[in-house]
């Protein structure tokens, strides 16, 4: 998966899952993606917090692991007093707050590193041991959409792959599987829902907001039990197929 600010629950339950999870960080950056943007909740709802990235190429050229934080732009101020904000009044305000502006005022060089340090940091925190790397950092790994995908899994001795839904789109374009069936391993789409858990900003719940929300809600040592609360039985790539996307 692709490394994301403020990162989602279900990339979490995911990375608690398998034996070995991958950055994804050698792909194209996309425009206002969750590699440069989320949200966090604030009493008058949300708010999008934005990493603002220096144009040194085209767009279309500007790879995950290459892109150049802005420190010219004053976003991480910013970040730090509507995080303050949003949250002074949680339960976990102190614990939480000084990790991440620790990480803030570290001022990383590279949009991956942000990302990639921000989730490892947090994974501690909360006690998931899971190996992580990042694709740039395996040797030639060729090929385009799912072949490069299996190509990875291949050069790490991966028998399963636990793919994100959204991946399904290209991956069972042409063929049951895709290429992952072609090569014997065995494909397996991650089935999450987002569970409530007390929110000190609202009376009414707000799903899938960034792990932020939750840390500072719960704190750091409840949090995984919040995460796998909304663990489900994973898809196999046919009953996917067949349930989710109505094709056989």
């Amino acid at each position: 998966m692709q490394p994301t600010f403020n990162s989602w629950l279900g990339l979490f339950d995911m990375i608690d899952k398998v034996d070995t999870f991958v950055f994804y960080d050698d792909v194209q950056l996309t425009k206002r993606s969750w590699q440069v943007r989320n949200r966090i909740l604030t009493t008058n709802g949300e708010l999008f917090l934005t990493i603002p990235i220096t144009k040194s190429a085209h767009r279309d050229e500007i790879l995950i692991l290459s892109a150049e934080i802005n420190y010219k732009e004053n976003w991480m101020d910013k970040h730090i007093k509507s995080i303050e904000m949003a949250y002074k009044k949680c339960p976990f305000y102190f614990e939480v707050f000084e990790v991440l502006e620790q990480h803030y005022q570290e001022k990383i060089k590279t949009l991956s590193e942000f990302n990639c340090s921000l989730i490892n940091r947090i994974l501690s925190k909360i006690g998931i041991n899971t190996n992580t790397l990042r694709s740039s950092d395996l040797f030639r790994i060729e090929g385009t959409k799912d072949s490069r995908l299996v190509n990875i899994c291949k050069s790490l001795g991966a028998s399963t792959y636990l793919s994100a839904c959204g991946s399904a789109n290209y991956i069972e374009l042409l063929s049951p599987g895709g290429e992952f069936t072609k090569h014997g391993i065995n494909l397996l789409y991650h089935n999450y829902s987002i569970q409530s858990y007390p929110q000190i900003q609202t009376n009414k719940f707000v799903p899938y907001m960034g792990i932020f929300d939750l840390l500072f809600n719960v704190g750091f040592n409840e949090a995984l039990a919040y995460i796998r609360k909304g663990r489900e039985e994973d898809y196999g790539y046919l009953e996917y197929r067949k349930t989710v996307l109505n094709i056989d």
